[in-house]
Order: C-alpha cells, then structure tokens, then sequence
C-alpha cells in the first residue's frame, strides 16, 4: 500500500514538474513574434518599372568629359615644341604654357580643344592653332559595381552591361536579374530586367560609360525558421514557382521535432501580415494542395516541446526532477 501511495506521489509530483516546465517555454514561444507592427506611413516597396526611354538606354554622341586627375598631352599641328602635359587639378583647372590656367572640368575633349585654341589666338601665340587633346590617365574612367556583386572595372569608351558583369565575375544565384544604373548627368535611375531568355538579353545589353554605378540588387526569396533542418534564406528562381514541399526540401526537411499541423505561412500584403496555418503532413501525403510561396514569405514551423524534450533528453531531466521531489516529499 506504502509503495503504491509513493508511486501515485512520484507521477503526481513529475506532472507538475513537467507542467511547470513547460509553462515556462510556453511563454517564452509566445512572445517570439512580439514586437512593434508597421506604422500606416511606412513606405512600401511597389514594383520597379525598367527604363523604355530609348534616348537614356542608348545615348548618342556622349564624348568623354575631363574630370580632376585626369592627365592629358596637348598637341599643336606643325608645332612639335609645344606638347605639355598637365592634370586636371581638384578646381579643375590645368596650367599650360603660354597661356597659364584653364578651366576645363566637366568639358569634353573637344570642347576643350576649341577653348585652348581660343586661348592661344587671344594671347596673341597662334592665329589658327590645330589643337588636339590625348587622355593619357584617367582615374575617373572606372565602372563601380555593388551590391550582390562588388567590382571597379576600368573603362575606356564604351562598353556593353553583359560584358561590364561578366568581367566582374560569375553571376551569383542569389543576385536579381533588375539592375539599376546611376550614371552621372541623369537625375533618376537607370533601370534594365536581363530577364532569363538570351534571345531576348540583347535588349538588355544596354552601353555602359566611365563613371556610371551598376547595383545588382538580391533576389526575392523566402525565410524558412523553425524546426527544419537547415534554417535560412530560399532564393526565388525568375519565371519559376517554389511551393512549399520545395522550399522544405532545399531546407532538408522538417525535423522530428516539429509540429507538422501548425505549419504557418506568414505573408506581408502592403501594410498587412497574414498567418495561414498548413497541415505540412497533408501536403507531404498530397491531401492538401501545396502552396505557392511570393517572395517575402516567412515558412515557420514550431517545435513541439515534447518532443524537443525527447531530442534533446530533456524528458530524462524532467523524470530525474521528479525523483528528487520525490525523496525530498518522503518523511
């Protein structure tokens, strides 16, 4: 009879040691998603447009402009005792013989031929000078690329988007087909979609001038947490859908742990976050459909504390507690 009252007080003693427990977890899984919500004014990301306009894509006659630290060599026609060789100083100026300081930042190499000349006929040093103007360094003729990829390419003239990138290295997968190009002298922002068909690239392949700034911006993709075996960020393929079942198996699977019918879908729609809650066992066992996953999505599958205490041999901690309530209980 003895053994037996011992035995109801130890099962009495280890449910409550357990129901403590995991009140105590429950709590803390209840306040993971805690936290201050969006403001009606936060901005929203809308849709990028690419750039239509034929004038900004494929400009004609852009001549190169002299910026300071750009060393040039000064030539005369017949005059083979004048060849001077000056950097366009940080006022951006140069300082030529005969005539002294020229103002030539932001002029094209023929502009600032035609102001030399003038120069030289106002000093009384030439009648009709044939001025002609060698870039011989030019810091500024690089190309800066950022973002999913980080490169500074030199440029001399012109050259074409593709071969910018394909210079600057391997295109990572996590990197968006949009890439938007700040080029100098243009107030808003070059937009291009390389899209994924190369028959149609080559619209794409837009020129690509000294100065200009290409940003390769990551690709949408969705977040998987929770009890999967590899957590992290699932990229979106272009012109490809990812359902759950896929982006589960990139993520190598749920894991024993998991609660398989509290799977939750978190969506942001504009300023709203929506939870769908998905039996994942009836979508492996095709009961259910599998969903399509957007970009954004967050893929949350809990834990299930028994059976994380099983995993990580806390069930075994938990009898062990019970035990010593027990002798602790015992006169």
């Amino acid at each position: 009879m003895m053994r037996l009252s011992l035995l109801f007080a130890h099962r009495r003693l280890l449910l409550l040691a357990m129901v403590f427990l995991f009140s105590i977890f429950a709590v803390e899984a209840r306040a993971q998603f805690s936290g201050p919500s969006i403001s009606p004014s936060t901005p929203v990301n809308l849709p990028i447009k690419p750039t239509t306009d034929p004038d900004i894509l494929y400009p004609k006659n852009r001549e190169t402009r002299l910026l300071a630290g750009d060393v040039i060599t000064v030539h005369i026609y017949g005059a083979t005792d004048y060849v001077p060789q000056a950097q366009v100083s940080l006022d951006g100026a140069i300082q030529l013989p005969l005539i002294g300081t020229v103002s030539v930042e932001g002029l094209t190499l023929h502009e600032a031929q035609d102001r030399i000349a003038q120069m030289l006929v106002n000093a009384g040093m030439y009648r009709n000078p044939q001025v002609s103007i060698q870039l011989i360094e030019s810091p500024n003729s690089i190309v800066t690329i950022s973002g999913e990829i980080h490169a500074i390419l030199p440029i001399h003239g012109q050259k074409r988007l593709i071969d910018v990138l394909s210079g600057a290295g391997p295109f990572p997968p996590t990197a968006s087909h949009i890439i938007t190009i700040h080029r100098p002298g243009i107030d808003q922002p070059i937009i291009v979609d390389l899209g994924t068909d190369p028959a149609q690239s080559e619209r794409a392949n837009v020129p690509i001038f000294a100065g200009d700034t290409i940003i390769v911006g990551r690709t949408g993709g969705i977040y998987v947490i929770g009890a999967f075996k590899n957590q992290g960020f699932v990229p979106l393929t272009p012109n490809s859908p990812l359902t759950l079942m896929q982006a589960a198996s990139v993520s190598g699977g749920p894991s024993f742990e998991g609660k398989f019918n509290d799977l939750r879908l978190i969506r942001t729609v504009g300023l709203e976050r929506k939870v769908v809650h998905i039996d994942i066992k009836r979508v492996m066992n095709g009961k259910d459909p599998d969903p399509v996953l957007q970009a954004d999505d967050i893929v949350f599958l809990p834990s299930s504390l028994m059976k994380s205490a099983i995993k990580s041999g806390g069930l075994g901690t938990l009898m062990g507690l019970g035990s010593l309530l027990v002798v602790a209980a015992r006169p």
